[in-house]
Parts: structure tokens; C-alpha cells; sequence
């Protein structure tokens, strides 16, 4: 996607940042007006026992991902990782033999979760985005935008048991539908596991989420790609400040394996921590809004800020 010549640059020349700007504003608009028609309640704390779907209630999400990353020096096409959920992440190929270079990106999210029991609950997911890229090396500075269906999820998630004399212990699973890369797009080549277990100590939750995502090998045209396995620690703290709000804060440590193209790595194997800050809050007994900032505090320079709806029917 970030290349310098025509093949991984389609559309590089046809750029006009008004057009940026109007999609950017596009999204927010739709996304805040979904949220500020949802009827307001009171007395409507927010709960960790929610993680969980009703059996047999539906519950819709719309999510808004933002991050801009900034590079130099790099040399290998490491790729850019948007984190659009706790433990969900979209990635994007970078140019190999980029010097300098700078990049905003806009994920929408819409995902549907449905209670099979009280203690399991099927989803499905499906995320589209929106990319700028700005860079210059030797030869020159270039310009690109990318507009496209990213990928599709299909998972369970599992209650082992519930808080009560020890933690809470809950497990997912999830397989990639589809996944588009660079030239060409995957099915079925990717898979995540997962644990979060929790404790609350009113008003307080203590939390700690694992994953790892393994991706198998696909082809993207020409080439054999095989994208790095990812392995996501995140211990954090939410503190209830009334029925309506909550804050949140933690750390993330993610392990990123290099990818690889015709059995030739590019790139290595990376390592970042981030601080994590977000908040909560409960518009009404079936609605919340959720924001997350990650920020970089050691790895990739960079940011993400995350923006969800969850409403149960």
C-alpha cells in the first residue's frame, strides 16, 4: 500500500486533502449522531457482569478508530498495527526503503454479539478504513490514500466462571472471514485466542487481558505473505466514579513477529509498551460509550484513540 512506483501506489497522484477532510468528517458526524439520539436513564451503573450477552439478546457496536503514526528511518516495511478493540488490531503494509514518513488513519467498526446461554455469547465483526499517507525518501516525497473493506471476524467468547471467592475467568476465540492485504485478500488464514479474568473490589475492577493472534501463510499476488504473530498483554484498573461513569486505566505490552514475503523476513520482531487511559459512561440501561486513548510509552511513536457504542436489544 505505501510504495513508491505505481504498482503499490494506484492511487498516488489523485490526492486532494479536501476529500481527507470530508470523509474524516463524514465518519465522526454519522457516528455522533447514532450516539445522541439514544435515550437517556438514571440510576444505570456499569458492570463487569455485562461483558456477557442475556441469552438470547442482541447487542450492536459501532466502534471509531483513529491513530497517526510517524517514522523515520525505516528501511524494512514494518507494518503499521491500528488497534481498533481490546484485543482486535487491523494492519497496514508500509513501503520498504521509506525514509521518512507520516500517516493517519480512520477505522469504522460495526459489530454484532448474540447470548447463546448465560455464559456464551457468538459475535461477528467487520471494519472498513480510510488512510493517509505522507513520506519522502532519497528520491523524493509522495502522497497516498487507501479506502477500502479491511476485514471480518467471527468469535465466541466463554464464561468459565464468575467473580465470586477467586476471579472471574473468561476465554475467546476468533477466525478471520476475510482479510485484505497489499494485491490480494485471505480467508480463513488468521486466527486470535484469548483470557481476561477480573476482580472487583467495589468500587474498583482489577483486570488482565492476554492474546495471541497467529496468521498462517497467504498468497498476495505474486508473493507468499505470512503477517507477524501477535501476542497482547493488558493489566489494568477501572475505578466506578458513580452509576454513570467509570475511568480506566492500564498498561499494554504487545509482542509484533516480523513479517515475512517469499520466506524473506521484513522487517524484525517488535516490542512496545503503552499507557492506556479511557472512560465510560452509561447513557441509559441498554447504550454506553466507551473512549480509549493508547498511548506510546516506548516502541513506535505514535497514537490511537478509540470511540465505541454498545447498545443491547
Amino acid at each position: 500500500m505505501c510504495c513508491r512506483d505505481e504498482q503499490k501506489y494506484p492511487n498516488q497522484g489523485n490526492i486532494m486533502q479536501p476529500n481527507i477532510i470530508r470523509t474524516a468528517i463524514f465518519h465522526w458526524t454519522a457516528f455522533f449522531c447514532l450516539a445522541a439520539f439514544a435515550p437517556a436513564r438514571a440510576e444505570l451503573p456499569l458492570t463487569v457482569e455485562d461483558l456477557i450477552t442475556d441469552k438470547g439478546k442482541i447487542r450492536l457496536e459501532l466502534s471509531k478508530a483513529y491513530a497517526n503514526n510517524d517514522r523515520a528511518g525505516v528501511a524494512a516495511g514494518e507494518p503499521i498495527t491500528v488497534q481498533t478493540g481490546d484485543a482486535t488490531f487491523v494492519t497496514l503494509p508500509t513501503m520498504v526503503g521509506e525514509s521518512r514518513g507520516n500517516s493517519d488513519t480512520l477505522i469504522s467498526t460495526l459489530g454484532l454479539r448474540y447470548g447463546l446461554t448465560g455464559a456464551i455469547e457468538i459475535y461477528t465483526r467487520a471494519a472498513y478504513l480510510f488512510s493517509s499517507i505522507r513520506g519522502s525518501d532519497p528520491s523524493g516525497s509522495f502522497n497516498s490514500s487507501d479506502n477500502r473493506f479491511a476485514d471480518a471476524w467471527a468469535g465466541l467468547n466463554y464464561q468459565f466462571k464468575k467473580d465470586d471467592a477467586t476471579p472471574a475467568l473468561m476465554g475467546f476465540a476468533e477466525l478471520a472471514a476475510y482479510e485484505r492485504h497489499r494485491n490480494d485478500s485471505a480467508s480463513l488464514k488468521s486466527w486470535m485466542l484469548g483470557m481476561t479474568t477480573y476482580r472487583a473490589i467495589d468500587p474498583v475492577v482489577l483486570s488482565l487481558t492476554a492474546s495471541y493472534r497467529y496468521n498462517h501463510s497467504r498468497k498476495d499476488g505474486e508473493e507468499s505473505y505470512n503477517p507477524g504473530n501477535i501476542l497482547l498483554i493488558n493489566p489494568s484498573t477501572a475505578f466506578a466514579v458513580n452509576d454513570r461513569i467509570t475511568l480506566i486505566t492500564g498498561l499494554q505490552w504487545t509482542n509484533h513477529l516480523a513479517d515475512t514475503r517469499d520466506g524473506q523476513s521484513r522487517g524484525f520482531r517488535r516490542t512496545r509498551t503503552d499507557l492506556l487511559l479511557g472512560a465510560g459512561y452509561g447513557i441509559s440501561r441498554d447504550s454506553t460509550l466507551n473512549l480509549t486513548l493508547t498511548g506510546n510509552a516506548s516502541g513506535r511513536e505514535g497514537a490511537d484513540l478509540r470511540l465505541s457504542w454498545l447498545h443491547t436489544f
